[in-house]
C-alpha cells in the first residue's frame, strides 16, 4: 500500500515551492525549540548507542541535531524535494537522508533491516497523513524500534484547530507561511485527541510516558505572539 497520489504530489508541491531559507517553512523551528527538548524527554529511556530515524524529516533541521545526540541519524521523508532540501543543508554530511513513504511496509522493513533495532523520533507526522494512512505510519515506528529501539511522537491536539483559526482571521486571512501550507492542500491537525494514543497502541507500542506540550511554529499571530500549536508528547517502546 502507498500513500494517494493527490497526498504525495501536494508534499512535492510544497517543498518544490519552497526555498532553502532556514525558517521558512512554518514547522523549521530552530532545534533549541524542538529536537532539543524533545530529545531530553526521549533519551533517559532510550539507548544512544542506536541509530535514531527522523520520520517526516523535511529540510532535516532536527535530524542534523539529532545526529549530535545519537550514535547515526538518518532523516526520511516522503518527498522527494524535502529530501533534496535537506541534503543542501547538510554541508557538514552529519546525517544520511532518503525517501521513504511510512504507508508502504516493504519499504519501512527495509529500511529496518539497514539500521537494525533503532530509536524514532517523529514530528507532526499522524495529523497531517490521511486518515486510512494513520495505521500504517504507527506500524512504521514500532517496525523500526525493533526490540530496544525507543521513539518520540509529537503530535498536535484539535485544540491546534482553534490556534490555526484564530491566525487566519486577520483582515489579510491567513499569515503567509500558514496560507502555503493551506493553498498546497495540507490539513493540519486532523486526528482526535484519543486517535493517536489508539493508533499506537493498536501498532504494538506501549506508551512508557506523555505529556502536554506546544510545537512553536516560524509563524506569528495577528497580535504579533509566536505560533505555538497545542500537542501532546509520547514516548514508546515495542510490546
Amino acid at each position: 500500500m502507498d500513500v494517494s497520489e493527490r497526498y504525495r504530489e501536494a508534499w512535492e508541491g510544497y517543498w518544490r515551492a519552497a526555498s532553502d531559507a532556514p525558517g521558512e517553512v512554518i514547522w523549521d523551528v530552530d532545534p533549541s525549540l524542538s529536537a532539543v527538548p524533545h530529545s531530553e524527554l526521549l533519551r533517559p529511556y532510550a539507548d544512544a548507542s542506536l541509530p535514531v530515524v527522523d520520520l517526516g524529516c523535511g529540510n532535516g533541521t532536527q535530524t542534523r541535531y539529532l545526529a549530535t545526540r545519537f550514535a547515526r541519524a538518518v532523516g526520511v521523508d516522503l518527498s522527494h524535494a524535502a529530501i533534496e532540501h535537506a541534503r543542501r543543508a547538510d554541508t557538514g554530511k552529519t546525517a544520511e537522508f532518503e525517501q521513504l513513504d511510512l504507508v508502504d511496509g516493504d519499504a519501512v522493513r527495509a529500511l529496518r533491516d539497514r539500521t537494525g533495532d533503532t530509536n524514532v523520533y517523529m514530528r507532526a507526522v499522524i495529523h497531517q497523513s490521511e486518515p486510512q494512512d494513520r495505521p500504517a505510519v504507527a506500524r512504521a515506528v514500532a517496525e523500526l524500534l525493533g526490540e530496544r529501539g525507543r521513539a518520540f511522537v509529537a503530535e498536535l491536539t484539535p485544540a491546534s484547530k482553534t490556534v490555526l483559526q484564530q491566525a487566519a482571521s486577520g483582515p489579510d486571512g491567513p499569515p503567509p507561511k500558514l496560507r502555503r501550507v493551506f493553498d498546497h492542500g495540507l490539513k493540519p491537525a486532523g486526528a482526535t485527541d484519543e486517535e493517536v494514543p489508539s493508533l499506537l497502541r493498536a501498532a504494538g507500542l506501549t506508551i512508557l510516558a506523555t505529556g502536554d506540550t506546544a510545537l512553536p511554529q516560524t509563524e506569528t499571530m495577528p497580535d504579533g505572539t509566536r505560533m505555538d500549536l497545542p500537542a501532546r508528547w509520547f514516548v514508546l517502546a515495542r510490546m
